[in-house]
């Protein structure tokens, strides 16, 4: 892509040097070679990628820039975010390789254009592919899942049918998503547990992002969602009926269990055990190996919840020095 090509998808403002400049990737400016796209967000960090082998860079808005060369140069208000979201568009823009000859492919399944399908991936009866999405070696696509525009499933990630994934998803080796949940009846009589049913379906939304080794379960007799714009570390599990709303984080080794919700712009950090039919608020923060008890309902919008039950990190801190006084006490 040119560096006017991203103006026009990003904005920002060209102070120097050619708006045709072509841009293939980007690094950082230590090692940056012809091509390749810097950023710098403060004074000395931009000089560094002025001063860099880069063919463009990216700078704060009102820094004067004086590149040793004939650089592209655009300025924004947000350098990193900016820096982040042409790397997204310029690896978009890498050309694909088509459906590989040991790709199995279902009958009736809607290829779009562009789509890249990797050895030895199966693609189920009934499936859509939108376009520009590319799906790679061993990944396994259920019966008529659908998977939206400029998606990226990475090696032997499994899609269940039953599953419906939005444009511009990435998830990442190895995940599994519309499993069935964890929901089991138990005969009083013989102890034994006989499945409940697990029959509804799991919706990504667009622009999610599914780590490693990550699971998500379909719904029971409702729908499981995940909403737009959240990122899922590796090893997260997600139970079904759960409902997280847009721009999450969730941090490795979070298990959110079923019939759970999680409000826009929360953040759970890593080895957070939620129980079911728990109600987590929007902009909630919990901190790492918090615990949410099942069926309670946090609404501390941007205050700092730490411990089990879960309370806020000031009032978890006290309580513990509290322990140790009294500890120290009776040791005396």
């Amino acid at each position: 892509m040119t560096v006017a090509e991203l103006i026009e998808r990003l904005g920002g403002e060209l102070l120097h040097g050619d708006p045709e400049t072509q841009v293939v990737g980007v690094d950082e400016p230590g090692r940056a070679n012809n091509g390749k796209l810097v950023f710098g967000d403060s004074p000395s960090s931009a000089e560094d990628a002025l001063r860099s082998g880069a063919s463009a860079a990216v700078v704060p808005l009102g820094h004067l820039p004086n590149p040793a060369r004939g650089m592209a140069v655009v300025a924004t208000k947000q350098p990193r975010l900016w820096f982040a979201q042409a790397s997204k568009l310029l690896a978009l823009a890498t050309p694909f390789a088509g459906v590989h000859p040991t790709a199995v492919v279902g009958p009736d399944a809607q290829i779009a254009e562009g789509v890249s399908v990797g050895p030895y991936a199966v693609i189920g009866a009934a499936v859509g592919v939108g376009a520009f999405t590319r799906i790679e070696a061993g990944a396994v696509i259920g019966d008529s899942v659908q998977i939206g525009e400029h998606c990226r499933i990475y090696p032997r990630v499994v899609i269940y049918s039953g599953t419906e994934v939005g444009n511009r998803v990435v998830v990442h080796a190895g995940a599994v998503l519309g499993a069935d949940g964890f929901g089991y009846v138990r005969d009083a009589k013989t102890g034994a547990y006989l499945q409940f049913p697990q029959q509804d379906k799991l919706f990504i939304e667009d622009d999610v992002e599914i780590g490693a080794n990550s699971t998500i379960d379909r719904g029971a007799l409702s729908e499981t969602r995940i909403r737009r714009g959240t990122k899922i570390d590796n090893l997260v599990h997600i139970g079904h009926n759960c409902d997280i709303g847009e721009d999450v984080v969730i941090a490795s080794l979070t298990g959110i269990s079923g019939s759970s919700t999680v409000g826009n712009g929360a953040i759970i950090a890593g080895q957070v055990g939620v129980g079911d039919h728990a109600h987590i608020g929007p902009g909630v923060i919990l901190g790492g190996q918090a615990g949410v008890l099942s069926g309670k309902t946090v609404n501390t919008t941007g205050t700092v919840l730490w411990g089990t039950p879960a309370k806020p990190l000031r009032e978890y801190l006290r309580e513990l020095a509290t322990l140790a006084r009294l500890s120290r006490r009776k040791k005396e």
